[in-house]
């Protein structure tokens, strides 16, 4: 039921100028590992969207934001599948599960379906049933770093941490950094 496969990332779903190495992702020139060192996780990265089949071409009135969240915990789920908790809250996001990439895990890697817990702090995770299911590498540790693309997430100034946290107050993160000339390269914590 829970069967391997093997994915390559499809980069129309990510930001411009996204790679995908052997032990990182860079989006626009921004490590997806380094902006979890520096800001903590969960954070989000976005820069311009990328036009469909264009080779990775951008537009100049998109963004594409990646969601970076670290997994807290594992477990094998009453069904015997594979159940993961990561420190995002995952019930109000809408992303493309089906390019969520483990950061450092080759991209030709064997994967599994994976459940992921929707809502982190849940406390017996091999009974829930709030769950999301994903493929994933099949070599999961605590402690390994997720990345997911979504085109109704990105940072900047009016954008409000709680879709991400779940923070009921709406008032926006503080940023880590911003670089960029006209086309901002924008990175932020999410508390």
């Amino acid at each position: 039921m829970f069967g391997m496969t093997t994915t390559r990332p499809r980069l129309d779903y990510w930001p411009e100028a996204t790679t995908v190495t052997e032990s990182d992702i860079i989006v626009a020139g921004i490590s997806l590992r380094r902006l979890a060192e520096v800001c903590g996780t969960p954070s989000v990265h976005s820069a311009a969207t990328v036009i469909p089949g264009s080779g990775q071409t951008p537009t100049d009135d998109a963004s594409t934001g990646v969601l970076v969240t670290r997994v807290l915990a594992l477990a094998e789920h009453r069904s015997g599948a594979p159940v993961i908790q990561l420190d995002a809250r995952l019930d109000n996001l809408r992303l493309v599960w089906s390019e969520a990439r483990l950061i450092g895990a080759p991209s030709g890697a064997r994967s599994r379906m994976t459940l992921l817990v929707r809502k982190p702090g849940t406390t017996d995770i091999e009974q829930t049933v709030d769950v999301l299911v994903v493929d994933l590498p099949a070599q999961v540790e605590v402690g390994d770093l997720v990345a997911i693309p979504s085109r109704s997430l990105a940072t900047g100034s009016g954008y409000p941490a709680n879709p991400v946290t779940g923070r009921r107050d709406g008032r926006p993160s503080p940023v880590c950094a911003e670089s960029g000339p006209v086309r901002a390269n924008r990175w932020e914590a999410i508390e």
